[in-house]
């Protein structure tokens, strides 16, 4: 692409710079990006986590990438304006890192809705801890006095409940059937619960930015609606992704919708066709206890689709799928399917001219 083009250390498209922070495949789970647009400096997802127990390094080794993530990210939060939490896992937020946050404006996703219990006990800690050190105050959060209807989300999910998964069928429609189960017995919880309040203390400002869009100068962010994380009612919660547009210029961050796994997402992504995209992958490594074969493929049949159908001649796969040190393998057909089509798939290690970790640790296991 003519627009984009790869500097040591960054990548310029129309003059916005775009600098891959830490992700899976540099040793710790994070998918953190800084975005200078000219008009604004922008953080996405300021946080890091220990990699999971099956990870081949010592517990002290994981302990020291999450410290030097870090350390990096905390350096260029000091440059941001805007810090964005696109759900409030540990590795896209830190909430007992409070410098992350104050004096900036927080873009994040809604604690009050479209969020499970785990997420929502971790960011009222968050925002009560925040106010408290802002304020010197005990946080006040509002009581709810209306009654939100909350739609079934399948009503936006045409494409994928339209596929037939042949033997699956069956397990699925129990699945979803069990899901729905509870988005309603969640969605009674949203209702009952205190309002956490939007607020501006001094100069840190926070924004609730589901299916949002908030314009610096000539620079657009615009947020996604709340999309599942994973699967269809994946217990784990849902996502806000992230678009960044200014002038002809559009980048694109998935968040985690690992994969993705929802055809319909994978539309979204198509219909946005942005000049750079980051993409979260699918999580290959709990195959088949916690991810089945069925929902790997439609993984791969997405990834294609993305690939070929977006303008992008530069695309980030990483995160939840450099967690398996035989991620290569396990994508040998999307990756020989880029190279056929003529587009750049790497990952952030790879950005930097390094190898992934995950393949560092395959190659020493295999001598």
């Amino acid at each position: 692409m003519e627009k984009t083009s790869l500097t040591q250390h960054k990548l310029v498209i129309d003059n916005i710079t775009i600098i891959p922070i830490w992700s899976e495949s540099m040793g710790a789970k994070s998918f953190s990006i800084f975005i200078d647009t000219g008009d604004v400096k922008i953080l996405i997802d300021a946080g890091a986590s220990i990699m999971q127990p099956s990870f081949p390094l010592s517990k002290e080794e994981k302990i020291n990438y999450v410290r030097k993530a870090l350390d990096t990210i905390i350096q260029y939060s000091k440059h941001a304006d805007v810090v964005t939490i696109t759900h409030y896992h540990y590795d896209h937020f830190r909430p007992n890192l409070l410098e992350l946050y104050i004096g900036k404006t927080i873009l994040a996703k809604d604690p009050n809705k479209y969020i499970n219990e785990s997420q929502r006990k971790r960011a009222e800690r968050f925002y009560s801890n925040l106010y408290s050190h802002l304020t010197g105050e005990k946080p006040k959060f509002l009581n709810n006095a209306s009654k939100e209807e909350f739609a079934n989300p399948l009503e936006k999910l045409e494409h994928s409940m339209r596929i037939d998964f042949g033997d699956y069928s069956t397990r699925r429609r129990q699945l979803i059937e069990e899901g729905l189960k509870r988005f309603q017995r969640l969605s009674d919880k949203w209702n009952s619960w205190q309002i956490i309040p939007e607020f501006k203390i001094n100069n840190t400002r926070c924004f609730f930015a589901d299916n949002r869009e908030f314009t610096f100068g000539k620079t657009i962010i615009r947020f996604g609606e709340p999309m599942f994380h994973g699967i269809e009612f994946s217990k784990v919660g849902w996502v806000v992704p992230i678009v960044i547009k200014r002038k002809d210029a559009k980048i694109l961050y998935t968040s985690d919708l690992s994969g993705p796994i929802i055809e319909d997402y994978a539309d979204w992504i198509i219909e946005e066709n942005p000049d750079v995209l980051f993409i979260d992958g699918p999580p290959t490594y709990l195959i088949p206890y916690m991810f089945n074969l069925i929902n790997f493929r439609r993984c791969l049949e997405n990834l294609k689709r993305i690939i070929q159908e977006i303008d992008s001649h530069v695309i980030f796969l990483d995160h939840h799928l450099t967690r398996d040190i035989r991620f290569r393998t396990k994508l040998k057909e999307v990756y020989e399917f880029a190279r056929e089509k003529k587009k750049e798939v790497l990952t952030f290690a790879e950005f930097y001219g390094q190898q992934p970790l995950a393949e560092i640790l395959r190659q020493e296991k295999e001598k």
